[in-house]
């Protein structure tokens, strides 16, 4: 069987990560995980706009998510509601990167496996595919993924120099 995407970015590291994360990013086919998520948007103008260009989902606290998973071949498509509102990306491997668009943006990420959690560090953007940006503009764009009382947590900030936070979303998933 051929390993997913996760397990080819991290090798090794993947089976040392815990329970829920191996479950989750080890998904082959069709998977739904459903939970709760608070999400905290920027105030600032500029931000706003950013974050609805990228397609990011509104503020709102402690609402139902779901995420439906898709993996295939070339990748993988995470299809997110919360609360209702929808956010979608399409994950895929290129050399060491873990490759994710987001509405115009295509964000390169190098993957690291550690404290028993996964954290998603920004390598390169480009805008609609061609144009790189810099990636220092995007410093603080973070992910950590990690297991907690047994069920899958995430953590995503973005937040971008002169413009501010754009989004913070955090929660807990589980299957469904």
């Amino acid at each position: 069987m051929d390993p997913t995407l996760f397990q080819q970015l991290l090798g090794a590291r993947f089976y040392r990560l815990p329970a829920s994360l191996r479950a989750l990013h080890g998904i082959r086919g069709e998977g739904l995980y459903a939970g709760r998520a608070t999400v905290v948007r920027g105030t600032r103008p500029l931000a706003r706009l950013c974050a609805r260009i990228a397609g990011l989902p509104p503020g709102m606290e402690d609402v139902p998510t779901t995420v439906a998973f898709v993996a295939d071949a070339r990748g993988e498509t995470w299809r997110r509601d919360f609360g209702g509102k929808a956010m979608q990306s399409r994950l895929w491997r290129r050399g060491p990167w873990l490759c994710e668009r987001l509405g115009p943006l295509q964000f390169r990420f190098a993957l690291h496996a550690r404290d028993d959690a996964i954290h998603w560090e920004v390598a390169a953007v480009r805008l609609l595919g061609v144009l790189p940006l810099p990636a220092a503009l995007f410093s603080q764009v973070r992910c950590r993924e990690r297991e907690r009382a047994g069920r899958y947590e995430f953590r995503v900030e973005a937040a971008m120099p002169l413009i501010g936070p754009l989004v913070r979303y955090e929660g807990w998933l589980e299957p469904a």
